[in-house]
């Protein structure tokens, strides 16, 4: 089995700002493992927030190189388990190569990873899409671009609530918000009291990640649910969202991919939490990954790809108010297009 790495260099349609982070560009990383003529991939973005990067993430993957490629691609859990040992400091490389080697495996068995794990698409949530932090007639004009069922409005302004209500006039579309981070819980309730009449489904993570003494106050008295985000990073905080959320998003480069992912989603059902998968600025490869979990979801947030203007793999396709997946096996990438340069 062959390690072959991808750095790219995602370019977004808008300027894209959240609470805590503001970018036009984003870096990630395309983790290849090739196995005679079958190539597996997985990815991961850089991080400001987490502080990883894309060359942090290269340097530990090449320092492992003969563990990784010595390691029987036929065992993705098998190979986890080892593979969490010597990338522990990096969730987000730990991801891309699980991804990668969960592909690999379901190509070598000509299927789908949802045939694998035995799920039907039937009943799979649609996505939403997401409208950044902007002025409030950049954002209409950004939600009127691009029509759809279902919009999640980035929040943590002084204008939140005029945002919404000058958004709601617009469509009839569902509202999802999500703050970042960016209220306090004196703030989420009067926001959430006044939004649950503006179309709005749910509020995801408005308090500080550590904030759970808010949190609790919030989750006991919100006319909305309440999601996690920031607050959930790997199989260790999911008990510990109950009676805090309603709710958990999960995001495989947060906890490490696939082999955690479908370990949390279980641990959350058994909780009461609904569970939802979200994802950062990503290629189709990320898409494509994310959307073989949709089975298993109540809600998921695979919009990366309506958001950049150079995707580099033919993945998910987004056409009216729908998604059309790949229908080809694992993940259901084929093969990169990567121009000389990104």
């Amino acid at each position: 089995m062959q390690l072959i790495l991808h750095p790219i260099t995602l370019r977004l349609k808008h300027h894209f700002k959240i609470a805590h982070d503001s970018r036009s560009v984003q870096k990630a990383l395309i983790v290849e493992l090739k196995h005679e003529n079958i190539s597996g991939f997985g990815e991961a973005s850089a991080s400001n927030y987490y502080n990883y990067s894309i060359e942090g993430m290269m340097v530990l993957l090449e320092q492992n190189r003969a563990s990784i490629e010595a390691y029987n691609f036929e065992a993705p859990e098998e190979f986890w388990e080892k593979s969490s040992k010597l990338l522990v400091s990096n969730s987000f490389a730990l991801s891309a190569l699980d991804v990668a080697i969960h592909d690999l495996y379901a190509k070598s068995k000509k299927k789908s990873l949802i045939d694998l794990w035995g799920v039907s698409q039937r009943n799979a949530p649609n996505t939403n899409y997401t409208i950044g932090i902007d002025t409030i007639e950049k954002m209409a004009e950004k939600l009127q671009e691009f029509p759809w069922p279902l919009y999640k409005i980035k929040l943590g302004t002084k204008e939140d609530l005029k945002i919404v209500k000058e958004l709601r006039k617009l469509t009839s579309s569902i509202f999802r918000v999500d703050a970042n981070c960016g209220w306090t819980s004196l703030e989420t309730l009067k926001n959430a009291e006044e939004m649950q009449y503006l179309g709005v489904e749910f509020i995801e993570q408005p308090l500080a990640a550590d904030n759970w003494e808010g949190m609790k106050q919030v989750f006991e008295n919100s006319p909305l649910p309440i999601i996690a985000d920031e607050s959930i990073i790997d199989e260790t905080d999911v008990k510990k969202c109950a009676g805090h959320f309603h709710g958990v998003n999960i995001k495989l480069m947060k906890c490490g991919g696939f082999t955690p992912a479908l370990r949390m989603i279980k641990e959350a059902k058994s909780l009461g939490l609904k569970v939802m998968v979200g994802c950062m600025t990503e290629s189709s490869v990320g898409m494509a990954s994310i959307g073989q979990l949709r089975p298993f979801l109540d809600f998921v947030d695979m919009d990366g790809t309506m958001l950049i203007t150079n995707d580099i793999a033919a993945g998910p396709q987004f056409i009216d108010g729908k998604i059309m997946m790949p229908t080809g096996s694992g993940i259901g990438i084929d093969r990169l297009n990567l121009p000389q340069a990104i």
